[in-house]
């Protein structure tokens, strides 16, 4: 089995799916530890709670995430992915830690580590699981994985004759 390689871009996609989620948690744990206790029957403090800088920024932060996300899951296997979404409970950890300034027992640590040399073994896989032909051309093209459009030919021509129209 053949090992693409990723593009920069690519690697920078995985970085931010390891980084937002994490720093957009630790804003959103930052933001409520300066609210009073919320309850789901009060659903206006909750709503309020939204518009608050750390919360909205820790949403912003999680939107990022899902984009992002999003996006490496177009072009990679969810096995080669979520990987990079278990890297972030060491952010998580190190931000709780010295930002938050939470306490984090001994067994956590150990826990983070496990998970870190886990991470290590699952990132060595392929991102893209090749998958045989089926023989049947209608369930190949189904159960192939389109190329982005950006490597479509017919896009290239589309954007070329619309930038042609546009007045300068």
């Amino acid at each position: 089995m053949t090992h693409a390689r990723l593009l920069p871009r690519q690697y920078m996609i995985l970085g931010l799916v390891a980084v937002c989620a994490p720093l957009g948690d630790s804003c959103l744990s930052r933001g409520m530890t300066a609210m009073p206790a919320i309850s789901l029957s009060h659903p206006v403090t909750l709503i309020a709670a939204v518009f608050t800088p750390w919360i909205a920024f820790g949403i912003a932060l999680l939107i990022a995430f899902f984009a992002s996300y999003l996006t490496a899951l177009s072009w990679a296997d969810l096995t080669f992915v979520l990987p990079a979404t278990a890297f972030g409970n060491v952010i998580v950890a190190l931000l709780a830690r010295f930002w938050l300034h939470d306490s984090i027992s001994l067994e956590r640590w150990a826990g983070i580590v496990l998970i870190t040399l886990g991470v290590g073994f699952v990132a060595q896989g392929p991102s893209l699981t090749e998958r045989p032909a089926n023989g049947n051309p209608a369930i190949d093209a189904l159960a192939s994985k389109p190329a982005p459009i950006t490597e479509w030919p017919e896009h290239d021509a589309a954007i070329e004759a619309v930038e042609e129209e546009q007045p300068r």
